[in-house]
């Protein structure tokens, strides 16, 4: 079914080849299925669940999961203060992927732009920024954020800048790697001789063959900070009441693990499943942009009836 509808979407070519790559990988194509889930409940998820997630229902605290008695949302059970877990992962995959996404994007554009800077300029501001990049990563990323965040007090904006800082390095190494080989290429050289300014050099003809590098890092990156980000919101520097995440919730059902497990559990699964599906996609996405192991995908076959 799934390779019927492939062949029958009008699609370019190039979308219509990934389509099919993505068709034969079933791994990957389930890890797809589950972020489209994933991303139309971060969307619409919020307009359904309404006040829910944090409207009191004392009658059902601590609801046991697998029973919709009490509706649809209680499907997966009922946390302590009687709210539906369900609608409670809704919201929360609203507040955790968007604090993940804000803080890879400020540190994609802040570690591109140096890495740019650092790796076409050979003064000595590029050599600060390599120094600075290497006194980040000196520091275990979670231990630089709880020092941080316990001297300037819990909140998403301080939460979204250290998570921001503390994954700048990989892109400003990435990018500085990618320019040093670009700026060496004719093109560069031909639009030197032009009369081409530096600025126009590196931001027109050098950023726009960065950036397709810079993306595949910021996805493979974005499972990485959504565990930071449930860490911190663990230990009680992240997100603050009334508004939560994730990880949050996990710490709020961590001393009912013997009595109401599910209140942990189903955060803890979506934590998982999620980080799980960004590592298989993004280890595809490789698979596929590297000619030398496209074969692995161009050789799968449909399995005979």
């Amino acid at each position: 079914m799934a390779d019927v509808l492939v062949q029958s979407a009008k699609l370019p070519g190039n979308a219509r080849q990934l389509a099919i790559y993505l068709v034969r990988d079933k791994l990957a194509l389930c890890a797809a299925l589950f972020l489209i889930v994933l991303l139309a409940c971060v969307l619409f998820g919020p307009l359904l669940a309404g006040d829910l997630a944090s409207k009191l229902g004392l009658r059902h605290r601590n609801l046991a999961p697998f029973s919709a008695e009490q509706g649809f949302m209680y499907v997966l059970g009922a946390d302590t203060l009687g709210r539906p877990i369900l609608a409670r992962l809704i919201v929360g995959a609203q507040n955790t992927l968007g604090i993940a996404a804000a803080a890879v994007l400020c540190s994609m554009a802040t570690g591109g732009m140096l890495g740019l800077i650092a790796g076409y300029s050979e003064r000595w501001y590029s050599h600060v920024i390599l120094r600075l990049a290497d006194v980040i990563m000196s520091f275990p990323s979670l231990l630089l954020a709880l020092i941080v965040l316990y001297t300037l007090g819990p909140s998403i904006t301080n939460l979204v800048i250290v998570l921001a800082i503390t994954r700048m390095p990989i892109f400003i190494r990435t990018a500085r790697a990618e320019v040093l080989e670009l700026r060496e290429r004719m093109f560069v050289s031909a639009a030197r001789s032009m009369g081409a300014s530096s600025g126009r050099i590196l931001f027109r003809h050098i950023a726009p063959l960065v950036l397709p590098t810079l993306g595949t890092i910021a996805a493979i990156d974005f499972a990485t900070v959504i565990l930071a980000e449930s860490s911190l919101s663990f230990l009680g520097l992240g997100i603050q009441p009334p508004d939560f995440t994730w990880g949050a919730m996990v710490a709020n059902g961590r001393g009912y693990l013997s009595s109401a497990w599910w209140i942990a559990f189903w955060p803890g699964l979506a934590i998982l499943l999620t980080t799980l599906s960004l590592n298989i996609l993004a280890s595809w996405a490789r698979t596929v942009a590297d000619p030398l192991q496209r074969w692995r995908l161009q050789s799968l076959r449909k399995a005979p009836r």
